[in-house]
């Protein structure tokens, strides 16, 4: 699908589950910052009550439409209208498939904020070929899950290969974090759970278009257990929370990008950490290690599971506005080459990750889709099932630091 052939659409952007709780900041986000002309983009759900209540607080009105997350003919409708659509309507197992499907037929971009990576495994078996063809971007994980990480490494790698001339052999991610938790969050780990879909995502090539890794491949990228000093970056390592999702979004994206000739280089790896700092960084570590470990068997067992349901936050909650408000997160990623020579990637953001950044950094991607087409990785002939870094790439970096993100790569 050509950009020009979407200028007669009747929206440029849909922001597709607006009333729930992440959905409710990206409304109010698009109404003051994204400076869309009046009826051009319009904010849509199932409940149209809530639908025009949120209306009447936004600047500027935008467009109200209303279709069920499993009525396929108004989905359609909805995704025939417009040039980009957003979506924070999730589980998206539960809730996303048809809207996915609306935007293929239509020839309409597509971004959300899963993490559901199993769900993504199966939009690209259904989908990839097709959007690809017609030339329609589907970029599942535009939030915190994944846009730093997948964003920062392709930082990295480019410039070793432009400023440096070598390929990276490694690249490491190291994230530190403070933030709350919304019920939308909550609702997809538990239905990742309860499917078997957590057991699916184990496969670190889960996302890869490619299933030809060896078995001592796979073994080398399992996911980290455990805590240990590292002297790359002075201080105690341990797993990321996120690094199980990030991480396989980050391998497609280097394995999409050598099928087009623009590679990471033929040894590249990647692998994801918390970083704990002085002091007491190998407590914090092994404390924040140990409870990841509790929270995992304590979800693996029905009854426990059960338990933590009524505790945790339900759908349409999140956490207050003074914890979002103190909430910060800043992604360091290193890239190596063989000859010992490192380039270095930060992004920062003074705000909740999961809520505050996440809706900058979806509603900044449908911007980026919706007006950026030259600027794209691969101009308007790449579609597909793809990732931020090679659905966006670079064009994404002025707009998030337009929107407060601190981006730096030096090396």
């Amino acid at each position: 699908m050509k950009y020009q052939r979407m200028k007669s659409r009747e929206f440029d952007l849909v922001l597709y589950g607006a009333t729930g709780f992440v959905g409710r900041l990206a409304a109010e986000y698009l109404a003051r910052h994204a400076r869309l002309p009046q009826r051009r983009w319009a904010i849509a759900g199932r409940d149209r009550a809530k639908l025009e209540a949120l209306r009447q607080r936004l600047d500027g009105r935008p467009e109200v439409r209303v279709a069920d997350a499993q009525d396929a003919r108004a989905l359609l409708a909805l995704a025939a209208s417009a040039r980009v659509v957003l979506s924070t309507a999730g589980p998206y197992a539960l809730l996303g498939d048809a809207l996915v499907d609306a935007c293929v037929a239509a020839r309409t971009h597509y971004a959300d904020i899963t993490g559901e990576i199993a769900w993504v495994r199966s939009l690209i078996d259904r989908h990839h070929r097709r959007a690809e063809a017609d030339g329609t971007r589907i970029v599942p994980f535009a939030g915190f899950d994944s846009v730093p990480s997948d964003l920062a490494t392709l930082l990295v790698v480019r410039h070793l290969q432009r400023r440096l001339g070598v390929d990276p052999v490694r690249v490491d991610g190291y994230f530190r974090m403070f933030g709350g938790f919304n019920g939308g969050t909550i609702a997809s780990d538990l239905h990742r759970r309860e499917s078997g879909q957590i057991d699916i995502g184990r496969d670190p090539f889960l996302l890869d278009p490619d299933d030809g890794h060896s078995r001592a491949e796979i073994d080398r990228h399992r996911d980290p257990r455990g805590v240990r000093f590292d002297a790359e970056v002075d201080a105690w390592i341990g797993p990321f929370v996120m690094g199980p999702i990030n991480t396989r979004v980050v391998r497609r994206s280097a394995a999409l990008f050598s099928r087009w000739g623009e590679g990471y280089g033929p040894e590249f790896r990647y692998q994801e950490y918390t970083k704990y700092g002085a002091p007491l960084g190998h407590a914090k570590a092994a404390v924040v290690s140990a409870l990841m470990a509790g929270y995992d068997v304590a979800m693996s067992q029905p009854a426990l599971r059960s338990w933590l349901k009524r505790l945790l936050p339900g759908p349409g909650s999140g956490p207050s506005e003074k914890t979002m408000e103190a909430g910060w997160f800043v992604a360091e990623v290193i890239g190596s080459a063989a000859d010992g020579r490192h380039a270095r990637a930060e992004i920062e953001f003074r705000g909740d990750p999961g809520n505050r950044a996440t809706l900058r950094l979806l509603c900044e991607a449908g911007l980026c889709l919706a007006f950026d087409g030259k600027a794209l990785p691969g101009a308007a002939s790449r579609g597909g099932v793809l990732t931020p870094a090679t659905a966006l790439g670079e064009a994404l970096v002025p707009r998030l630091r337009s929107a407060g993100f601190r981006i730096e790569v030096s090396g």
